[in-house]
């Protein structure tokens, strides 16, 4: 997927609800590595409590490595995902533990909406993502680093 093509489909309204300061790198020496982030749905827990806000870690190698010795992922690559987001989701709202068995009750747009915001925050090493305004059609460049951020 383009990065137009998740700003201009609305999965990430990110840059579409801020306005995004761009930091020179030569100013730039803290690495971020968490990014909050709001579901589209949320995650009902068996309380019926809806839980939308959440945190998000940068994924180390053994993130993406490990799950694959899982017999789960053997069986069916596809459950890799919901590993990999088990390990990497380290706050949705007031959910105690992040483990599989939540991501597995996560509806089908938020779980569509997570891979997304991963390949973002982990994609190429930079931050710095080139967008399409939906509207305009005007294209610029946005500095991720600072998501969140007032």
């Amino acid at each position: 997927m383009t990065d137009d093509k998740i700003i201009a489909d609305g999965k990430l309204k990110i840059a579409a609800e801020r306005i995004i300061k761009t930091v020179p790198a030569e100013q730039d020496t803290t690495l971020k590595t968490e990014f909050e982030f709001t579901l589209p749905v949320g995650y009902a827990d068996e309380n019926g409590a809806l839980h939308k806000t959440g945190m998000m870690r940068l994924a180390t190698a053994a993130d993406e490595i490990l799950p694959m010795r899982d017999p789960r992922v053997q069986q069916n690559p596809s459950y890799m995902i919901v590993i990999l987001l088990s390990r990497v989701i380290i706050k949705l709202g007031d959910v105690p533990q992040i483990d599989t068995g939540v991501i597995e009750r996560l509806f089908a747009s938020d779980l569509s909406f997570l891979q997304s915001f991963y390949a973002l925050i982990n994609g190429d090493g930079t931050n710095k993502k080139n967008v399409v305004c939906p509207q305009c059609r005007h294209a610029f460049q946005v500095d991720f680093s600072n998501v969140n951020e007032s």
